[in-house]
């Protein structure tokens, strides 16, 4: 069994100056990389409202299939015109781990 996590790190536009803002570009995201049938949330920066972290998690029984997931919702994320990604922070953990 093997375990990927992602952690984005987005800059939103300048008009995020509320959580109903926030809101509005962060709940799209969430529900696209659910699609990936991953667990997916918002999972940092809850308190500022120009940023947000967004969480993927990903379980499979091949690290090709995690490694497979997690490039696919990157290319995702990275494909919202409306947020800037200034990080992604991955991780793998096989059962040795």
């Amino acid at each position: 069994m093997f375990t990927g996590t992602v952690v984005f790190d987005l800059l939103l536009p300048g008009d995020s100056r509320s959580l109903k803002a926030k809101r509005s570009y962060v709940r799209p995201i969430v529900a696209a990389l659910r699609r990936f049938e991953v667990s997916a949330a918002e999972v940092g920066a809850l308190d500022l409202y120009g940023r947000a972290e967004i969480g993927v998690a990903v379980v499979a029984a091949e690290a090709a299939h995690v490694r497979d997931v997690l490039d696919s919702c990157e290319r995702l994320v990275a494909g919202r015109p409306e947020v800037e990604v200034l990080s992604a922070r991955r991780r793998l953990h096989g059962a040795d781990d």
